[in-house]
Formats: structure tokens, C-alpha cells, sequence
């Protein structure tokens, strides 16, 4: 299979919008929606830099609507007209839009597969990321998302540490095409300044969530220097959390043991939920380590720029 089913695509994003349980307790604000754990402790959330009250007239990290803060180098003007569309409400979304999640379009800088089968996990960090980290031997590519990044910086750290490779999976795991132009700015530079603040790097690579992405959400990422990365491989772990998932986990295991003769692509996991990482690390062991990070597949640079924590 090349890429998922559209159909399928769009009972993901039904199923990722779905609030399936909320926790919160004194000192920590805890929301799980679908299989995105926004999770954290303020007391151990990374400190909001001075740099960043400096630019943005704010003293702590946004909750899941962060704010619009104009930049400079962000041109309106290159942005298309292309009308914002709701999740899976494709039937007036013009094929010139180039949108993957309608149509599954890829524009030629956008990566979608790899010269070797290779994972890739969406949605950390969250604590279950660790029991990924310490079982995988060979590097790979996390997309996180900012508010998770800020609540768990200590996890993130971690996969500096065992040099797996970074990417932008936005701030709050928002379907950026239903957003208006200053929201998906908004979505992109929170994750950014998120990832300058934990890790000391500014990322080069992009997940839209949901792969949710045509010609204007690329006209914003781009001008931050953004890469897209998609997927041709869907492991569809994310709906062994609901009560009707798509495929059993011996059906991935098949597909995986399919893919891995083919020996080509990039699968879509996540690592937000201790049920997914469970099936990544025994995903992993199907694979082997012989894998690549979405930087290598095309030969890529890691990072725009890494700089020192103040």
C-alpha cells in the first residue's frame, strides 16, 4: 500500500479531534485528545527565556491557541488565496491547491518516501517517548509538538542525547489547513521557539498534522525554512487506542513485514500514547536498525542553526 486510503485519513482526523478524557491536578495541566498527550507539570515546564518575553511582551508558554506575533521575514503576500477547508470537507478543495490530505498531492521539496523503510513518530514527547528511546539502536525521526516539548523537556533532551533527529509537528497538533494565515504563523513559531528554548537548535523538517497541508500552508512553512515531510506508509497505530481500530496489531506487524521486502518508504507511528510506543519498539525489531532519518533519505542538513541554552 502506497499511501492510506483517503477515507482513512479522514476517520483519523475525526478520531484525533475527539477529547477522550481530561486530568488536571494541582501544579499540572493534563489533556489527552485522541492520541496526543498534552501533558505537564508548570513546575518542570522549560523556563520561558527572556528572549522570547523580550519579542513577544508574554512571561509563559501559550495553551493550545498560542497567540500571533507578526515576524518580519513573513511576506503575506506570497501566501495563495487558497480557501481554508475543514477536515475531510475535500469536494471544493482545488486540486491547483496541491492539498495531500485531499488528494494525496506532494510537491517536488516535500519529502514522502525514503530509499530505505524507515520510522518516523509523530506527537511527543510524552513520558511513553522514554521507553521508545531506550529501546531503539538506530537514530530516527521525531515530529514534536511544541506544547509537549515545553511540558516534557526533559524527555525532549533525551532524544537529543541518543542523537535521533527533530522536526516541527506545530504547537498544539491544530488541522493548519481549517486555520487562517496568523494561526498557522501562530502554530509554526510557538513550535519553533519552543524548540529553541529546549533543545538549542531551529528545525529544518516539518510533519503538518494529520497531514493536513496544501500550497498555502507551504507558502507560510517555507518562509521559515521549513521542509514538508509526509509519509507513504500508515501503521494506523493511532486507532489501536479507540474502540474500533482500522487494523489489528498483528495486521500492522503484516504490513510491516510487507513493506520491509519492498525495503522503501517512511511510516507514519506516533509515540504520544504508551500503546503506540509498544507497537514501535516491536515494529522496530521487525525492521532492524538498517534505517535511516528523513534528513538522510534525502541528504538533508539535520538543523537550520543550533545555538547555545541560555
Amino acid at each position: 500500500m502506497k499511501v492510506s486510503c483517503l477515507c482513512f485519513l479522514f476517520l483519523e482526523l475525526a478520531f484525533y479531534n475527539l477529547v477522550v478524557g481530561t486530568e488536571t491536578q494541582e501544579g499540572s495541566n493534563t489533556r489527552v485528545i485522541g492520541g496526543v498527550a498534552l501533558t505537564g507539570d508548570k513546575l518542570t515546564q522549560t523556563p520561558f527565556p527572556q528572549w522570547l518575553t523580550d519579542f513577544t511582551g508574554m512571561n509563559q508558554w501559550p495553551g493550545l491557541d498560542p497567540p500571533y506575533i507578526p515576524l518580519s521575514f513573513i511576506d503575506m503576500a506570497k501566501i495563495p488565496d487558497h480557501r481554508a477547508y475543514r477536515q475531510g470537507h475535500c469536494l471544493r478543495v482545488s486540486r491547483a491547491a496541491c492539498s495531500f490530505d485531499c488528494h494525496v498531492c506532494l510537491r517536488p521539496d516535500d519529502v514522502g518516501t525514503c530509499g530505505k523503510l524507515s520510522q518516523t513518530f509523530d506527537d511527543g514527547p510524552s513520558r511513553a517517548s522514554l521507553k521508545l528511546i531506550d529501546s531503539l539502536e538506530n537514530r530516527s525521526t521525531f515530529f514534536v509538538l511544541g506544547i509537549n516539548t515545553v511540558n516534557h523537556p526533559e524527555v525532549y533532551r533525551e532524544l537529543i542525547k541518543h542523537d535521533h533527529l527533530i522536526g516541527s509537528h506545530s504547537w498544539s497538533h491544530k488541522f493548519l489547513p481549517s486555520l487562517s494565515n496568523e494561526e498557522i504563523i501562530a502554530q509554526i513559531e510557538w513550535s519553533i521557539w519552543a524548540m529553541n528554548a529546549t533543545g538549542g537548535h531551529y528545525p529544518k523538517w516539518f510533519r503538518p498534522p494529520y497531514g493536513g497541508i496544501d500550497d498555502r500552508v507551504r507558502a507560510i512553512t517555507r518562509q521559515f525554512g521549513l521542509q514538508a515531510v509526509l509519509w507513504d506508509h500508515d501503521s494506523f497505530d493511532w486507532s489501536l487506542i479507540s474502540n474500533r481500530p482500522i487494523k489489528s496489531e498483528e495486521e500492522i506487524y503484516s504490513d510491516v513485514r510487507d513493506w520491509k521486502k519492498a525495503g522503501t518508504g517512511l511510516l507514519l507511528e506516533h509515540d504520544g500514547v504508551e500503546r503506540t510506543v509498544d507497537v514501535g519498539i516491536n515494529v522496530n525489531r521487525i525492521i532492524g536498525k538498517d534505517q535511516l532519518t528523513v534528513a538522510e533519505c534525502v541528504g538533508g542538513i539535520d538543523y537550520i542553526r543550533t545555538f547555545p541554552i541560555d
